[in-house]
């Protein structure tokens, strides 16, 4: 009766501490699988990067820059701008769980269309321009003068001369190749005589 007894008491006893230790196993276990993450090849479209390209918040040079890929990276793309300008890409980092490249520095190694995604909000400029009132006022930055335009000035009508034609006087004299044959006649008539002297 004793034995029956104790060998219940210790069923419950080992009960117990299996059932303490399968929960505390099974906490283990939970904490575990929420503490590990398992990576494998992502799915769908990738992005290769040929020789480098810069890695932005946002679609635009406005946007700070985060990082760079480097020749040969890979990164999966999950989006594009609306122009198809620069692509969504996953790029765990401090600031956002994706980053945006430059779409004509990097080849899409799929066909497939990339959904249009809503850039994010533009940053607004760390440092505004202003300007001292003291400083305004001792260089006199008021009102610039108007500038007076240019008139036009029309050019002065351009005189021609006129040429009034030459009359020529017709005079009444020998002409000259009366003059040229009279002299022609004298030098045969010369030849002649001292062609007949010389004989």
């Amino acid at each position: 009766m004793r034995i029956v007894a104790w060998m219940g008491v210790a069923a419950c006893i080992l009960t117990m501490m299996v059932l303490f230790t399968g929960a505390s196993a099974g906490t283990e276990i939970a904490q575990a699988t929420v503490v590990i993450t398992v990576t494998g090849t992502p799915e769908g479209p990738m992005i290769v990067v040929p020789d480098l390209v810069n890695v932005r918040l946002g679609p635009g040079t406005e946007y700070d820059k985060i990082g760079v890929l480097i020749a040969g990276q890979q990164a999966p793309a999950v989006g594009r701008s609306a122009g198809g300008d620069w692509i969504m890409i996953v790029y765990p980092s401090q600031f956002d769980e994706y980053a945006w490249v430059y779409s004509r520095y990097v080849v899409l190694d799929s066909n497939e269309l990339l959904p249009i995604i809503e850039p994010p909000p533009t940053p607004t400029p760390r440092v505004t321009a202003t300007i001292n009132p003291t400083y305004a006022a001792q260089f006199n930055l008021g009102e610039a003068p108007a500038t007076r335009l240019p008139t036009f000035t029309p050019a002065q009508p351009v005189v021609q001369p006129t040429f009034t034609p030459s009359i020529v006087s017709q005079s009444r004299g020998v002409p000259p190749i009366l003059a040229i044959l009279g002299l022609l006649v004298v030098g045969l008539f010369g030849m002649v005589i001292s062609f007949l002297r010389s004989r």
